[in-house]
């Protein structure tokens, strides 16, 4: 199906047709036609389907029906996001779809300064991007008033739940308009993002695009199992063999990050790290020179896993398995997007076999097994053989050692004389 048999005002699809969109993704197909009548949705995704086009395109569309001129610090359509990564990424993508139109956008987040941000929103915006501490913080200044706001979505709902934001989330869609349009789009559903539809979405129609909590199709994912002191060995000779041009990678903590950002940096690879240590300048410029090719591996931690669009990104490694299978899905959602082919590549060592069992509980799949020579693991039932055969040999050399002992000090003790009787 094709974006022009949506009807859609001149120059929104003379925007679309400058950012070289002509087919729908099967997510934009369901989501837009009812999304523009002005029906509550529940979208349930996976990441890289083109879920960003299909909230903001009917959310412009509607705005131009019914044409209003912005006013100061009320905004008529709100979106939510839980990072500062996706809340950039996001209007960015606002800015392409509305480059022709009268119609402006601007992005809240934290890390930089309030000063700048309330300017633009006291100028009068059309749509408000924002994360939900950063919107609370400008809301209690007085900076930004809600009650006007037609339009809410939230993106990444799943992850702002996981993040602890529920609470923020509650708060700032009570102040806007009864009478708004909401619309939440998630990659994964659970009880808590349902109990959070029911609470925000009225007369909801509820669209899942793919298996629930399932990855792209256009994903090819495999493990290495290896030894966790030879992670970084084995991920450069993967790096060399395989000629990886551009390389994501994701460990589960900022300490995993940085040794592996030493340890690479020895090797004279050309790398950076996105953590929540680093600051929002030091993040963007990393993100920057991995998109434009200056860095061949970008490290990274959960808090770019959701958000972080590179075209052409062929693969994604998993230097650790993430503690929750579900960020399994949004890792490696960094690839195979859109259509394109895509390598999800995980290293496993023995303490991470029943992550990866979880995992492909989750996906509903095994994950094909590689087993790279030089590298062999032992598996986890042979190393507590190996360890209780120590265990028993040890207990019966000491028993044996200690037997031998008593003899010794047997025959070295002086035998008692008889005592003498009267």
């Amino acid at each position: 199906m094709q974006f022009s048999s949506l009807d859609l005002a001149a120059d929104l699809q003379r925007a679309l047709d400058a950012c070289g969109y002509s087919s729908m993704t099967p997510v934009q197909q369901q989501a837009i036609a009812p999304a523009r009548r002005g029906k509550d949705l529940q979208v349930t995704a996976q990441t890289g389907t083109g879920k960003t086009a299909a909230f903001a395109i009917p959310l412009l569309q509607r705005m131009l029906d019914k044409p209003k001129a912005a006013v100061a610090s009320r905004p008529r359509a709100l979106v939510l996001t839980p990072t500062r990564e996706l809340a950039e990424q996001l209007a960015d993508a606002f800015a392409d779809y509305a480059q022709f139109l009268p119609l402006s956008c601007t992005a809240l987040y934290g890390g930089v300064k309030l000063g700048l941000q309330a300017n633009k929103l006291k100028a009068g915006v059309d749509t408000v991007i924002s994360t939900p501490g950063r919107l609370l913080e400008h809301m209690a200044l007085g900076n930004v008033i809600l009650s006007d706001v037609e339009f809410v979505v939230l993106d990444e709902a799943d992850r702002m739940l996981d993040m602890g934001f529920v609470t923020d989330v509650l708060k700032i869609v009570a102040m806007t308009a009864n009478s708004r349009q909401t619309l939440l789009f998630s990659a994964t559903t659970s009880p808590a993002v349902n109990e959070l539809s029911h609470k925000i979405l009225k007369n909801h129609q509820h669209i899942r695009v793919a298996k629930v909590n399932s990855t792209a199709d256009t994903v090819q994912h495999v493990v290495y199992p290896v030894e966790e002191s030879r992670k970084i060995e084995l991920f450069e000779q993967l790096l060399s063999e395989q000629n990886w041009f551009q390389v994501l990678v994701f460990t589960s903590t900022k300490e995993q990050a940085d040794q592996l950002l030493a340890g690479l940096q020895q090797r004279k690879i050309d790398a950076a790290v996105c953590h929540g240590d680093k600051s929002q300048g030091a993040r963007r410029r990393a993100i920057a020179d991995f998109k434009s090719a200056k860095l061949q591996v970008l490290i990274a931690t959960e808090v770019a896993a959701r958000g972080l669009d590179i075209q052409g990104l062929d693969h994604v490694v998993n230097f650790n398995l993430p503690y929750l299978p579900e960020d399994y899905v949004h890792r490696i959602g960094r690839t195979g997007r859109a259509g394109a082919k895509g390598n999800a590549i995980s290293f496993v060592s023995r303490e991470e076999e029943q992550t990866l069992k979880r995992i492909q509980k989750l996906i509903g799949s095994d994950i094909k097994r590689v087993v790279k020579p030089g590298f062999e693991v032992s598996n986890r039932e042979s190393l507590l053989k190996s360890i209780s055969r120590k265990v028993l040999t040890g207990r019966a050399n000491k028993a044996s050692e200690t037997q031998i002992e008593l003899k010794r000090s047997n025959k070295a003790a002086p035998k008692a004389k008889p005592r003498r009787t009267k």
